[in-house]
This record gives structure tokens, C-alpha cells and sequence, in this order.
């Protein structure tokens, strides 16, 4: 009964019961904060659980939050649903022009400062250095696109790093899981409301997310190398109006991308001219490229943000965030990029 009792009261016993912690999901958490440099990290059961988790814990009703518009349509439809309704209030501005983030922030009121970068789908990206000098609320940036070998936040001050680890950091298209990572008692308070909201990571999945951390730098590199070859081939490519690729010196923030990133990513996004016919007789064209809407895994895989990913926006929304009826996302696989370029080719054709 007295270890029972002690194990019930503290801080992440991991052999006490599953939804509090488990050993398999606290040896992926230990790896994320040793890849992020940061004191603890703690896992859930999806991104999104990753996000309702670490919003709920630290915002209250009456409180602010600020955010780049540049989201995840999954996060801003949680910002401005579930949040709305419990009386958070919520400031979305340009994550991409320097200072809007700082200029939104209400002194006493904003509890949380929020970005995604590179942003999804149009590869947007936001000043971490600008962030983590934000004094007063917590900030929070959703790194999913570059993983940990790509950037990392919290050398730049900012508070907590978050990721979909169900993408790049799991690698393989076969586990759902979320993970942030910062100072222990900033996590450990997190947790305690985690254990409560109830989205827990599956140790099976955390698992699988263990095995693909072993191989991401070979992944990464592979994949990052693939995307600026292809998004250098798409520039030229007569049927594509625009290209979104940090790597590329036409990128807007090429030059922020250099100084904070160390690889640039895996993910891009073109413009074909047309419409969503255009789009769907090119997707209807790929034959090694795969159509799904996941992204990070071996496997090259295209979609169309508007009707998939982005669906759930306005249609002033989807203006807002520059999703087009053209706009197409590709996250690059393992293949070889010459194989993706023939196969896009004929597709484009």
C-alpha cells in the first residue's frame, strides 16, 4: 500500500499505470529531449493531442493566446472551436513579417505565444530568435516539418518545441504519436493536467517512433537533398507558377532559413497553373508518387491542401493562408530523386 500510494502521488512514476507514464514511451521522451537539448520531453497520443494537452494546461478562460496564422488547420480549428468556446481569446497575425507576434502580445493577458515553422503547407517561416525573446507568456513553436535535426527552438529561448512525431521523427508511416520538449518543470507541469485530458502515447507506437529516431539523420539528409533538387527541377518546370522551399533563393526567408536552419526540409509545396481539375489530372498522373496526406515517411506522398489537409478553413480562410485551388504538397521519400522527377514529368504532362 505505501508503494502503491507512492507511486500514485508522484511525478511520472513509470510503473504505476499507463496513462501516467510507461517505460517504452519514457525512453522516446528521453531521446527527444536529449535530440532538442532540453531538460525533459513528454509524448501523447497524436500532435493534436500534443497541442489540446499543452494549451489546455497553461490557458485558462479570460486568458490570450497569440498565433502566426501560418497553422495546421487542425490547430487553428482548435484555437478558434473548443478555445473560443472556454473563453480563450485568440490573435492570429503574420508569422512571416517580423514583430507581429511581439506587437499582438497583451501584457498580463496573452498566456501563450504560438508558431509553426516551416509553416504547413507554403513552407512559411517564422523568426525563432524574434520569438524566444518575447518576455512574459510561453512560447511554443510546432516544429513538425523540421524535426530536431532541422532547428532547434529552444537554443533560440523559445519555451517548448512540439512535434507530430507520427511524421518525420517516427519515419515510417506506422505510429500516431505527439511529443513536446523544454524545461522539466515546465513539462512536468504540463503532465499533470496531460494525465488528465487522457491523450496518452501507445508504448507500441512509441516503439516504432524509437526505431525511426535511430535512422533520422540518414533519413532527413536523403529526403532534404531529394526536396531541393525537385523544387529546383519544379522552378523551371513551365507549368508551375511558384515553388515553396526554404532551400531556394526565391523563397521569401531564404536568408532566415540559412541562419536557423540546418537542413531545410523535406516537405515543399508548387503552384500548378489551373485549377483543382488540373490538379487532380496530374494527381491521377503520379504512378510512384503516392496520394495521401501524411507526410515525414519513406514513401513520396502528394496531396491537394485545399480538399484534404485544409478542407476544414473557410474559403476566406484558405485565401488567408495562401491555399489555392493549384497549390500541391509534396513530402519527399527514400526513392531516388530522379525516379520522383521522371515520375512528375509524365504526370505533369
Amino acid at each position: 500500500m505505501e508503494d502503491a500510494h507512492r507511486r500514485a502521488t508522484a511525478l511520472r512514476a513509470d510503473q504505476f499505470y499507463g496513462r501516467y507514464a510507461n517505460p517504452t514511451v519514457r525512453s522516446f521522451e528521453e531521446v527527444i529531449a536529449e535530440l532538442e537539448g532540453a531538460e525533459d520531453a513528454m509524448a501523447f497520443g497524436s500532435g493534436m493531442g500534443a497541442i489540446a494537452s499543452t494549451v489546455m494546461a497553461l490557458c485558462s478562460s479570460g486568458d490570450h493566446i497569440v498565433a502566426a496564422k501560418q497553422l495546421y488547420a487542425g490547430t487553428l480549428a482548435f484555437l478558434q472551436g473548443p478555445c473560443a468556446r472556454f473563453g480563450i481569446e485568440l490573435t492570429l497575425v503574420d508569422g512571416s513579417v517580423p514583430g507581429t507576434l511581439a506587437a499582438a502580445v497583451q501584457p498580463g493577458r496573452t498566456m501563450l505565444v504560438l508558431a509553426e515553422t516551416p509553416s504547413n503547407p507554403r513552407l512559411e517561416l517564422c523568426d525563432l530568435d524574434e520569438l524566444g525573446s518575447i518576455a512574459g507568456p510561453f512560447t511554443v513553436v510546432d516544429s513538425t516539418f523540421a524535426t530536431p535535426l532541422g532547428q532547434q527552438p529552444l537554443a533560440h529561448g523559445v519555451d517548448l518545441v512540439l512535434h507530430s512525431a507520427t511524421k518525420g521523427i517516427a519515419g515510417h508511416n506506422d505510429a500516431t504519436i505527439g511529443v513536446i520538449a523544454g524545461e522539466k518543470e515546465l513539462v512536468d507541469a504540463i503532465w499533470g493536467y496531460g494525465v488528465l485530458h487522457g491523450a496518452t502515447a501507445s508504448p507500441f507506437d512509441a516503439l516504432n517512433a524509437l526505431r525511426g529516431a535511430r535512422t533520422l539523420g540518414v533519413r532527413t539528409a536523403h529526403q532534404a537533398a531529394s526536396a531541393q533538387r525537385l523544387a529546383e527541377w519544379l522552378e523551371l518546370h513551365p507549368r508551375v507558377s511558384a515553388v515553396h522551399y526554404p532551400g531556394l533563393d526565391s523563397h521569401p526567408q531564404h536568408d532566415l532559413a540559412e541562419r536557423q536552419m540546418r537542413q531545410f526540409g523535406t516537405v515543399l509545396a508548387f503552384e500548378l497553373a489551373g485549377d483543382t481539375t488540373s490538379v487532380g489530372t496530374f494527381l491521377d498522373g503520379v504512378v510512384l508518387a503516392r496520394r495521401a496526406t501524411s507526410l515525414g515517411g519513406p514513401e513520396t506522398l502528394v496531396c491537394h491542401p485545399m480538399t484534404t489537409t485544409h478542407a476544414g478553413l473557410s474559403a476566406q480562410e484558405q485565401i488567408d493562408m495562401g491555399v489555392t485551388a493549384g497549390l500541391v504538397r509534396v513530402s519527399l521519400g527514400l526513392e531516388d530523386a530522379g525516379d520522383i522527377i521522371e515520375d512528375f514529368t509524365r504526370a505533369l504532362a
